[in-house]
């Protein structure tokens, strides 16, 4: 199955690259960690494309939170600055912190609304557009644009707490 995949994991790593900052780990290391990780079960039944790549953003998610968690860990030279060893001009990277807030809160739409979440997660973290989402989901776009908005608006009163 992971051939069949293999190009759509990866675009999916790469848009969750674009908003972290882990210039250690690539788009391939991601999705053979992710691959890794949803293939545990003997035999994965992926129920269709939506459940097989929600999981799989999900994995990838979680793969990332982690790697920031322990760069902020003492024993990994959590209180000293990290400089990166080339200067690139690349798009700034959210603050560690704020890719933290973000997957707490999201965790709580979750429990809210999981639909939400999962558009969120794939727009987000995988940085899918608007008509992928729609197509893994099987919505239209403007009940999409509802979810969204309704998602930010949750979001932001969850994290900022106005």
């Amino acid at each position: 199955m992971l051939p069949l995949v293999y190009d759509d994991l990866r675009k999916l790593a790469r848009g969750m690259m674009r908003s972290d900052g882990l210039q250690t780990l690539s788009a391939t290391a991601l999705v053979h960690e992710a691959w890794l990780r949803v293939s545990k079960s003997q035999e994965p039944q992926w129920e269709n494309r939506r459940h097989f790549f929600g999981a799989a953003a999900q994995a990838m998610r979680r793969i990332l939170l982690n790697r920031i968690r322990d760069k902020h860990r003492l024993k990994r030279g959590g209180a000293h600055e990290h400089l990166p060893a080339d200067e690139v001009d690349i798009a700034a990277p959210m603050p560690d912190d704020d890719m933290l807030a973000v997957d707490e809160a999201l965790q709580r739409l979750e429990q809210e609304d999981a639909l939400a979440a999962e558009i969120v997660s794939l727009r987000f973290f995988a940085g899918l557009t608007w008509p992928e989402i729609a197509e893994i989901t099987g919505m239209g776009e403007r009940e999409l644009n509802r979810q969204w908005a309704y998602a930010r608006a949750w979001l932001k009163t969850e994290i900022t707490g106005e």
